[in-house]
């Protein structure tokens, strides 16, 4: 397994295309939750969430595409680059949007806190609109040559 560190993250071979869901994300919101990365990656279908969100799935990461270690090595980017940007982390409790309103939803088989935790932080833009712009136009002009 690859670890993440803040010197190794940005020549992952995922970097790319987390920043690229990021500035997607960011083009038409201020908040930017790692499930919303997962599915502008294609690791993680509509359906597969909107199931997870029903209830139907047990936990996230039986529905998100690969094994463990690659969606924790994704969270640990996404969680630098958002460091990089100076975006706010903020938990966010994820709860059945069924007829269980009270159920708090699992990410992970296994329970361990700090991957559930990474799995529910949303980062909030807190900068003024025209850096965001700059933000999502310097990533989409790097990616159009």
């Amino acid at each position: 397994m690859k670890i993440i560190t803040v010197g190794n993250y940005r020549t992952d071979k995922y970097y790319p295309k987390i920043v690229r869901a990021v500035a997607k994300i960011l083009s038409r919101s201020n908040v930017v939750a790692p499930v919303d990365v997962l599915m502008g990656m294609g690791n993680l279908t509509k359906q597969d969430y909107d199931a997870w969100r029903r209830g139907t799935v047990p936990y996230l990461e039986y529905v998100v595409e690969g094994n463990l270690s690659k969606a924790t090595r994704i969270l640990g980017i996404i969680g630098f680059h958002m460091h990089d940007l100076n975006m706010v982390p903020q938990r966010t409790v994820y709860r059945q949007s069924d007829r269980y309103k009270n159920r708090v939803l699992q990410f992970t088989k296994s329970g361990i806190k700090r991957l559930d935790e990474a799995y529910s932080r949303h980062y909030v833009w807190n900068q003024s609109q025209e850096k965001k712009q700059q933000v999502v136009d310097q990533v989409t002009t790097e990616h159009e040559a």
